[in-house]
């Protein structure tokens, strides 16, 4: 039996206010920095950059813009380049050199309206092929852009005619092992989540998981398909088991009520694809592991393989605010170091000890 000590502990190390709604953080690669975007109550954009010195976060930076700035990512950047890409409440997507962020370096009118989510692969020395980033908005469409080309997108994936159109919550990139494959996972106010094939330009798989699906993210995106995590409203969180793919059943997934109220996020930890942590409405982090069968694929009554979901177990869980958790990141270079922020108006670094003994 372990003891209480012996599991990981979520430590609050830095706390700071801040004068704004802050909508997304992320750590800047290769550093003690992060950035946190969000809207000023006059109805700008913020775009702020915090260093972590000697137990303080150091405002070095702040720029505003004319529009609440949503998302980011800089998961389509290289590690010399660092450059963040943002999505807006105009449904504008940019990228910015933070050493000059006064003007983007791209920049292109994405959607028609609000970026609700982004992401990027091809960047960071993660996942082969090109650069790319993709976004998620409420006009219902998600599309793949290549920095490299300006205006229009790679892939546009939009309601068939006479569809309605749904609200895209959350998007995430995986499956990006070589060259030619690629996917794009998104999630839907409706429930719905569908897997976009992209080397063959069509709907690979989808279901609906009863509830608005608020994030979606592979356990790794630079690998063979292995796992994905969708976070839902009424607390819920589902682990698929993205391996193997039945003709009628599609994937496993086991489910799991983890929060009272919404899962707002999910993110794996760097450096063990089979830790995640969830961050919750009422203001709690959840952190998990995925533990595998025996065996991860059977035989059914027709001879087709149909995928077995594993269990998840809860390492630790701890309540920061009465606010809800919005965003959540792990350092790429730390292991256990996270920042997160919530509608409190405030941002946390936290240290999650132990993680390499679980």
């Amino acid at each position: 039996m372990s003891s209480p000590l012996s599991k990981p502990q979520i430590i609050a190390h830095i706390q700071k206010s801040l004068n704004y709604t802050v909508f997304d953080t992320k750590w800047i690669p290769c550093s003690a920095k992060f950035v946190c975007l969000g809207n000023f109550p006059r109805g700008t954009g913020v775009m702020q950059i915090y260093e972590v010195k000697q137990g303080e976060a150091q405002l070095i930076k702040e720029v505003e813009k004319p529009k609440p700035i949503k998302c980011g990512t800089f998961g389509a950047t290289s590690l010399q380049q660092r450059h963040i890409a943002t999505g807006d409440f105009d449904g504008n997507l940019n990228i910015w050199d933070l050493e000059i962020p006064e003007v983007p370096v791209y920049s292109v009118k994405a959607h028609k309206e609000i970026v609700n989510s982004i992401d990027g692969v091809g960047g960071l020395g993660i996942g082969d092929g090109a650069p790319e980033i993709v976004t998620g908005s409420r006009d219902g469409t998600v599309k793949v852009w290549d920095p490299r080309q300006k205006d229009s997108p790679v892939a546009n994936m939009e309601p068939m005619e006479g569809e309605t159109k749904r609200d895209c919550w959350t998007v995430a990139f995986g499956h990006a092992f070589n060259d030619q494959d690629r996917c794009v996972c998104a999630g839907y106010d409706n429930g719905d989540i569908k897997l976009f094939d992209l080397r063959n330009m069509s709907l690979r798989w989808e279901t609906n998981i009863k509830n608005g699906v608020c994030g979606v993210e592979f356990d790794r995106k630079d690998i063979n398909m292995n796992k994905l995590v969708a976070t839902s409203l009424e607390g819920k969180f589902h682990v698929f088991d993205m391996r193997t793919q039945h003709p009628t059943k599609g994937f496993a997934s086991v489910s799991e009520k983890a929060h009272k109220s919404t899962v707002w996020q999910v993110k794996h930890l760097p450096q063990n694809r089979d830790i995640f942590m969830t961050a919750g409405g009422a203001g709690n982090l959840h952190v998990w592991k995925y533990e595998y069968p025996a065996q991860r694929s059977k035989k059914d009554s027709d001879g087709g393989d149909v995928g077995v979901a594993g269990t998840v177990n809860l390492l630790q869980n701890v309540t920061l605010s009465t606010q809800p958790i919005s965003s959540l990141d792990w350092s790429p270079d730390k292991q256990g170091l996270c920042v997160c922020s919530g509608f409190d108006q405030s941002v946390r670094v936290l240290i999650v000890t132990k993680l390499h003994m679980v």
